[in-house]
């Protein structure tokens, strides 16, 4: 069950032995011992982790955390309803293709992958548009690893009556945060992030009165948000397609090991300190990050490419590979970079040993 390399990327993610161990048993879609047990225990502990406050519930959606994104953008906005969208990556420019494709009024503030977005931006548009009635905005943009102000972002939009969409998916389970006294209606993440599960779902924790407001809004049947909730909340767990069982037996357990660990700020602990000790590391080997050091989250940081002739990512990657570690490639579209990732089942140890193959794998500097 040992791996051949850790997975130094945004998710899916290394995880622990345990966690793919809880994959080996079959399970049946209509017994109590998966819906109630496993399923409706899952939906239970994703509002404790969320909040303390009453009034939220959650729901498990087959698919990417793409998939439980458009489900939200779906079925949370009604015909008449108008998104603003923030964008400084691609996953803000996802939730506005998203928008588009679902024939949904969209408006987009974007200041550059590179940089926060600017309040008085938001702001503005929320003053001179009363048509808008939802607020969008990606927590963590791994495409560089910049963290959004998301409680800035959040009051705005509830100073001025809208709708809050968090897209939480590199964040949630990672970062402390409480929806409720953030005002977040709806949150968005994936099993195979920062709680250390594997891909096959994701899941929306979303205020109950918003969520009421979704029946019969939905935009496409598979990802009809209040249909699946419902059909959870009436059939105790039942998914109302065919459940990915593997993987949601998996996600619970990576929930009692994140609990074993301390919760989340023992693990948003373990992850900065991953992140310094990566940073750090790769400067002393002339390596310098994309972005500022206070725009840095602690998932994932994009340092540039060495400037070297000789230089190849690709033949980077594979000497890296054949030393225990995958990186992920750059995804801005004006620097040529790349990313490591250091959330999982990723130690302080695993990033020191990381930059001793990093330096054995410097080709050009032999």
């Amino acid at each position: 069950m040992k791996n051949d390399y850790l997975l130094l990327t945004p998710g899916p993610l290394s995880t622990s032995e345990s966690v793919r161990v809880a994959m080996l048993k079959d399970w049946c879609t209509w017994d109590d011992d998966y819906n109630k047990d496993i399923v409706e225990v899952i939906r239970g502990k994703l509002v404790a982790l969320a909040t303390n406050q009453p009034g939220y519930t959650s729901v498990l959606m087959q698919g990417s955390g793409t998939a439980s994104v458009e489900a939200t953008i779906g079925s949370a906005i009604d015909p008449q309803g108008k998104l603003l969208v923030v964008n400084n990556g691609a996953y803000g420019a996802r939730i506005a293709q998203i928008a588009s494709y679902l024939n949904i009024p969209c408006k987009v503030v974007a200041p550059g992958e590179t940089a926060q977005p600017s309040l008085d931006a938001i702001a503005q548009h929320l003053k001179q548009d009363d048509s808008i009635t939802h607020v969008a905005t990606v927590h963590c943009e791994t495409t560089t690893g910049i963290l959004n102000p998301i409680e800035a972002i959040c009051k705005l939009a509830k100073d001025h009556g809208k709708t809050m969409i968090v897209d939480a998916m590199s964040s949630f389970g990672g970062i402390p945060m409480d929806v409720g006294e953030l005002g977040i209606d709806f949150l968005i993440s994936s099993a195979n992030k920062c709680i250390q599960g594997v891909p096959g779902f994701g899941f929306v924790i979303a205020k109950q009165s918003e969520l009421d407001k979704c029946k019969g809004q939905a935009r496409s049947l598979s990802l009809d948000l209040y249909d699946q909730w419902h059909c959870m909340e009436v059939n105790h767990g039942k998914w109302r397609f065919t459940s990915p069982t593997h993987t949601v037996r998996a996600f619970y357990q990576a929930l009692l090991e994140l609990e074993a660990e301390g919760g989340i700020a023992a693990r948003h602990k373990r992850y900065k300190e991953n992140q310094k000790v990566l940073v750090q590391g790769m400067r002393s080997l002339g390596f310098t990050p994309l972005l500022d050091e206070s725009l840095h989250s602690p998932i994932i940081t994009s340092f540039y490419s060495p400037e070297h002739s000789d230089y190849d990512f690709k033949r980077f990657y594979l000497n890296l590979k054949q030393r225990g570690f995958v990186i992920y490639p750059g995804k801005v579209s004006n620097a040529d970079c790349f990313r490591i990732g250091n959330i999982g089942e990723v130690y302080p140890a695993d990033i020191e040993r990381l930059i001793a193959a990093v330096q054995q794998s410097m080709y050009w500097e032999a």
